[in-house]
């Protein structure tokens, strides 16, 4: 990071949540962790507590290189994750037709995040980003909920709508955001700064946003802390680059988590810039969670923006323009050409792609509804108290 990083920025600890705590409680005994396992064994024990820098350290040092290792590390892991190719697009029509008339027989509805691939998006019979599929499965009247994305969304489905059955079509679908700080860390962070407020982004687990007073998406991040009195510290976690746009457009001090989406972080200026030169005139949209966000921003001018996926997919549909240029997860570019059809999208980095959440696939989601997995299981004390904070969210514009 730039010695520019605000002296607010913190480091998370080299040690990271295990891939096993994304287990549901109820999931096959393959050794994954229950979620209703000890908080102790959600992360390393071998993580020390040097991986977060000091407060007082230089903010050109703010930036760690345990923490960096860490990143890097889960960056390695995702992208060895082996992601089944599409498949002969021949057979989707049939195993979407299934996948219809499965839900109808079990009561379910599907829900699918904007990353998740084409063929999963239309089958599906809600897509959006975390705020809008939350609001969904709070007030969804089916039993089941499907959730094709990764296991915190499934979590927060399971959190608010306690008394309907969740399944994950695959419990290995993961996020490094989330896996950037755990419970233990979050406790001995609000234990260094008494009384502050914290607000975590949606993407963390179920304990961490039990030790949270608000959750927040990218949605309505901005409006979740102009909604604290002004007079209150503020904790933001896990995402930096986000808690530092928010700064900048709430004119407000953060204490911010060091942690980062590997997909996003490797979302460069430079290759803004590149298709900002062979595109000239293209609007730029580009998501919070970007590594180019805040240099892009002071060097652009009207014609670049700060979205969220969701807020994307509007502002295509409603601009005049017909080029875009888009900072975020490719997966998207589906939906865009989709509610935006005769625009041009183009993607500013081809290969920022989530592993994660191209796990799920027509096979498993059928799989899914036809053998009850995944089902995903939050321990109740947990779960209440990360309600209030997702319940504040949701309440939030």
């Amino acid at each position: 990071m730039s010695s520019a990083t605000p002296a607010s920025v913190r480091a998370s600890a080299s040690g990271r949540a295990s891939a096993s705590g994304r287990a549901s409680a109820s999931g096959p005994a393959s050794g994954r962790e229950s979620a209703s396992g000890p908080a102790s064994g959600r992360e390393s024990a071998s993580a020390p507590a040097s991986g977060r820098e000091s407060a007082s350290a230089p903010a050109s040092g703010r930036e760690s290189a345990s923490g960096r290792a860490s990143a890097s590390g889960r960056a390695s892991e995702a992208a060895a994750i082996p992601v089944e190719p599409p498949g002969d697009p021949a057979t989707f029509p049939a195993l979407q037709a299934e996948i219809r008339d499965l839900a109808r027989e079990r009561d379910a509805v599907i829900l699918a995040h904007s990353y998740e691939r084409p063929e999963v998006q239309d089958v599906a019979d809600h897509v959006g980003d975390s705020l809008h599929l939350s609001r969904i499965a709070a007030t969804a009247p089916q039993s089941t909920i499907v959730f094709c994305g990764v296991a915190f969304m499934a979590e927060t489905a399971k959190i608010l709508s306690p008394q309907k059955r969740v399944l994950l079509p695959d419990l290995s679908a993961g996020c490094s955001l989330a896996d950037s700080i755990t419970v233990e860390q979050l406790r001995q962070w609000k234990r260094e700064h008494p009384g502050a407020v914290v607000v975590s982004y949606v993407n963390t687990t179920a304990a961490v946003k039990a030790e949270s007073d608000y959750c927040c998406t990218s949605g309505n991040a901005r409006a979740v802390i102009d909604a604290i009195p002004r007079d209150r510290h503020i904790l933001f976690l896990p995402d930096m680059f986000l808690g530092l746009w928010l700064e900048r457009v709430t004119g407000r001090k953060l204490t911010i988590w060091l942690g980062e989406c590997h997909v996003h972080a490797g979302i460069r200026p430079a290759d803004v810039e590149r298709w900002r030169r062979e595109e000239p005139g293209a609007e730029l949209l580009i998501h919070p969670e970007c590594g180019c966000t805040s240099q892009v921003i002071e060097a652009a001018g009207d014609d670049a923006h700060i979205l969220s996926t969701e807020g994307m997919v509007t502002y295509a549909e409603r601009s005049k323009a017909d080029t875009f240029l888009i900072a975020t997860e490719v997966g998207i570019l589906h939906r865009l050409e989709q509610k935006a059809p005769g625009k041009r999208f183009v993607p500013v980095n081809r290969e920022a792609v989530c592993q994660y959440m191209k796990l799920t696939t027509l096979p498993k989601l059928r799989d899914s509804l036809l053998h009850g997995v995944y089902p995903i299981e939050v321990p109740v004390e947990i779960a209440a108290r990360a309600r209030v904070a997702l319940e504040r969210m949701i309440a939030i514009a």
